[in-house]
């Protein structure tokens, strides 16, 4: 997988991969640069066998402050109806590619996370933050609907339609604790410690059946639109798959010998 990238950081190690925006001076907002990257990034992600997790971490004590304001939303301004649907869709499969990408993806949450930063967190499958974190859904704040980036649609799967609604109508702060209390983050931890837990959690899950994680992540997307019955029948077929992998017959023999299964990810 890719490290070499321009517009955004990018470690490999140890199979779990760390990607950060790279302006910290102006806490890390998005350009078209950063946002095409990205999601050619992920999609490559697919097809990767040596990155198990990623991580998307803070830098400089903040996430995200959205889309540049001079680098995105004056253009924007000025672009016609085609150029504007050309962009809206290409922030909308960052997004696709986050969720689809195959890999459990941490966010690591400090200080600002807003507009677009918010989205990416939200697109996340897991999210740590900071006491310090303030995460909103700017959008109405600048004149544009709340329903951007597919916030509609994941959000309220996340903390419930009402407090959903709340943020993408008023476009106002939540809190760390706000966060946390409904169900966004899954904890917080002190800034200093941040970076060490999300790496901490991501070995957890590398150390996991990673065949089966992408499953798992693949499942927990697709059974969205599906009824009770089809979700049931979706989930039976992905199992019968995970059935014939090699993790599934290293965790049995391990249970038989009383040991901890070491999982290789087919």
């Amino acid at each position: 997988m890719r490290s070499d990238v321009t517009h955004f950081q990018c470690e490999i190690a140890e199979r779990i991969a760390t990607v950060r925006l790279d302006r910290p001076d102006r806490k890390n907002p998005l350009t078209f640069d950063s946002y095409a990257e990205l999601r050619d990034w992920f999609r490559d992600l697919v097809y990767a066998d040596d990155v198990d997790v990623v991580i998307f971490a803070s830098n400089g004590g903040n996430f995200s402050s959205g889309g540049d304001v001079h680098d995105i939303i004056g253009p924007l301004t000025r672009m016609n109806m085609k150029e504007l649907l050309q962009f809206t869709r290409m922030t909308g499969d960052l997004v696709k590619a986050i969720v689809n990408c195959g890999k459990p993806v941490i966010a690591a949450v400090d200080g600002i996370c807003v507009g677009a930063g918010a989205i990416i967190a939200m697109a996340s499958d897991l999210r740590i933050a900071t006491p310090e974190a303030k995460t909103a859904f700017l959008f109405t704040r600048v004149g544009l609907a709340g329903c951007d980036m597919g916030a509609c649609a994941i959000l309220p799967r996340i903390i419930g339609q009402t407090r959903a609604a709340e943020l993408l109508y008023t476009g106002r702060s939540m809190s760390a604790d706000e966060g946390e209390r409904w169900g966004f983050f899954n904890q917080l931890v002190p800034s200093a410690d941040l970076d060490a837990r999300a790496l901490e959690m991501a070995e957890r899950i590398q150390a996991g059946p990673n065949f089966a994680h992408m499953m798992t992540k693949t499942m927990l997307a697709q059974e969205w639109s599906m009824s009770i019955e089809q979700a049931i029948e979706a989930e039976a077929q992905a199992q019968a798959i995970c059935m014939q992998t090699g993790d599934f017959e290293r965790a049995y023999k391990a249970f038989v010998a009383k040991e901890r299964p070491v999982f290789e990810g087919d």
